[in-house]
């Protein structure tokens, strides 16, 4: 069928839709007042099973995350399965040994900092260096203190963020149970991936599944290496961070380093994040192991940027910088550091698809 038969049929089934609403009005408006309803039920269905569906696509995305690392004891002669079965068993492995040797240490510190901050904050305000400084601002940095303080020790300040003890104790409860449902369906969604996969290539039709097949392949690939490769960043840098604040006598380095694990999976400034939030913590212990955690943590981000970067992420997904802060922003704003991560290899997806498909089929219209 030519392209002007196709118009024309198009044009065909216009009329007829336009002839048949004039004839019943009435009809069209109930079935279209039926779709919205419809739509709407669907909507509140999907928000009331929202935990859910999260659970799934974050599962989903932790697999092919993983799946690089599947494939890359394939390539080094293990069969599929075994494959398979060694990155689930170091994937368990990782968070058992998370749970039961770092948690309670990272736990411990975080307990130790709430509990010694005010001594902390007031031994700060004593230190010479900062009388000095705050005389040299006119008084403007013992007022940003004095502000900081009242936050950090306003008990309405905790309890608005909290929501109550009880809200919290739910929050913690509710959390545990996702991220367990999480983890047992990254376990059977990894073992399980080439096989769903395939299923879900079956409905397509056998016309366009070729296309389709290879666009879902490669956008998988790039969204695995670009998770792959974030949290291979990501722990780059919190081991820095780690080895850094210990040989500078941060007494909280563990969980300070933790943090910037989490932080600095947020793309383009989570590096920027963590280095400013390292240095203003160490500034507890003096002003000048907060400069050489300032000097060194910019020199990290020269390596990170120029070398580690490139070559961890050489495979991964291409998108201008601008896309990748648009999205990134648009990801946190929806559904936080979750929805930040997952939004750049989904716009290289997008990106991909515009390329392949939008862009050539426009060429030959």
């Amino acid at each position: 069928m030519t392209t002007l038969q196709r118009k024309d049929r198009l044009r065909e089934r216009l009329g007829t839709g336009a002839n048949a609403f004039a004839n019943h009005p009435f009809r069209w408006a109930f079935v279209a007042t039926l779709g919205v309803l419809a739509a709407l039920v669907i909507a509140a269905a999907v928000a009331g099973i929202g935990t859910v569906v999260f659970s799934v696509f974050a599962a989903a995305f932790i697999t092919l995350g993983l799946d690089p690392l599947v494939r890359w004891f394939e390539r080094r002669g293990m069969k599929r399965g075994g494959a398979i079965l060694t990155v689930n068993l170091l994937f368990v492995l990782v968070i058992v040994g998370m749970l039961s040797l770092v948690l309670p240490l990272v736990i411990g510190q975080a307990v130790a900092f709430v509990n010694g901050l005010p001594a902390m904050l007031a031994d700060l305000r004593a230190e010479d260096w900062f009388q000095q400084a705050s005389s040299g601002s006119g008084g403007l940095l013992t007022n940003i203190y004095s502000g900081v303080v009242d936050f950090l020790t306003n008990p309405a300040t905790w309890t608005g963020i909290g929501g109550g003890l009880l809200q919290v104790g739910v929050a913690v409860i509710s959390a545990i149970s996702t991220a367990t449902f999480i983890f047992i369906l990254t376990i059977y969604f990894t073992a399980t991936l080439d096989s769903s996969k395939a299923a879900i290539y079956t409905l397509v039709s056998a016309s366009h599944r070729e296309r389709v097949v290879g666009l879902a392949e490669r956008i998988m690939q790039n969204i695995g290496r670009y998770l792959s490769g974030m949290v291979v960043l990501a722990f780059l840098n919190a081991t820095f961070s780690l080895i850094l604040l210990t040989l500078v006598g941060n007494p909280f380095a563990l969980v300070i380093s933790v943090s910037a694990f989490f932080i600095t999976l947020i793309p383009l400034i989570g590096t920027v994040l963590t280095t400013a939030f390292m240095t203003i913590l160490t500034l507890f212990v003096s002003p000048t192991a907060a400069l050489v955690v300032l000097i060194a943590m910019l020199i990290y981000m020269q390596i990170e940027a120029y070398i580690l970067t490139p070559r961890v992420m050489s495979k991964a997904v291409n998108v201008p910088g601008s896309i990748v802060l648009i999205a990134a922003l648009a990801g946190g704003t929806l559904a936080g550091l979750p929805g930040a991560l997952v939004a750049i290899p989904v716009a290289a997806g997008i990106l991909l698809i515009l390329k392949e498909v939008v862009i050539p089929a426009k060429a030959l219209s």
